[in-house]
């Protein structure tokens, strides 16, 4: 075990860069927890068994930054010591906005309707709209070098994220009805 201060990225022996291999990223993050899991240190010193929880939990931690799109990027612009504020600037073009008032009121007419095909539908768009701005990303961050563009497009991406959230949410519920 090395240092637990490390990047997430240098963790798992990785690029620091927005494309990532998720597979490698899985294979990696299997092998870490494999060698730092508690129960492998049942009978070790209190000290090791502290060490060991703490490097499982950096590990599930950088995991999980790494291997969704929108903390990924999250987490490279606070290496380049970038705060997207994602909750004090909410500030987006007015096409986004209309969007996501667009998607809003399909979900809730949808949701009122019990209708999961069109909740589903407009998961499947919100889906491709993700992937778009995954897609401006990798670019902004691996190639340019293009924090606060990059910076704008994770806060566009976690606006998705909560309404993708939020459908979700509501097909759950009317699938438990």
């Amino acid at each position: 075990m090395s240092n637990l201060q490390q990047n997430y990225f240098a963790l798992f022996g990785l690029p620091i860069q927005f494309s990532l291999d998720m597979t490698l990223l899985d294979q990696r993050y299997r092998k870490l927890q494999a060698e730092v899991h508690p129960d492998r240190f049942v009978a070790a010193s209190p000290s090791e068994r502290m060490q060991s929880m703490q490097w499982a939990t950096q590990a599930n931690e950088a995991y999980h930054t790494l291997k969704h799109p929108t903390s990924r990027a999250r987490y490279l612009l606070q290496l380049q010591g970038i705060d997207t504020q994602e909750e004090s600037n909410t500030t987006m073009p007015a096409d986004f906005l209309m969007l996501q008032m667009e998607w809003r009121e399909t979900a809730e007419d949808a949701f009122d309707e019990g209708n999961i095909t069109v909740l589903d539908r407009l998961l499947k768009d919100m889906r491709a709209e993700a992937m778009t701005l995954e897609d401006s990303l990798a670019n902004h961050l691996d190639q340019q070098h293009a924090w606060q563009e990059a910076s704008g497009t994770v806060r566009k991406l976690s606006f998705i994220d909560k309404i993708r959230s939020d459908v979700e949410h509501k097909i759950s519920k009317l699938e438990d009805e």
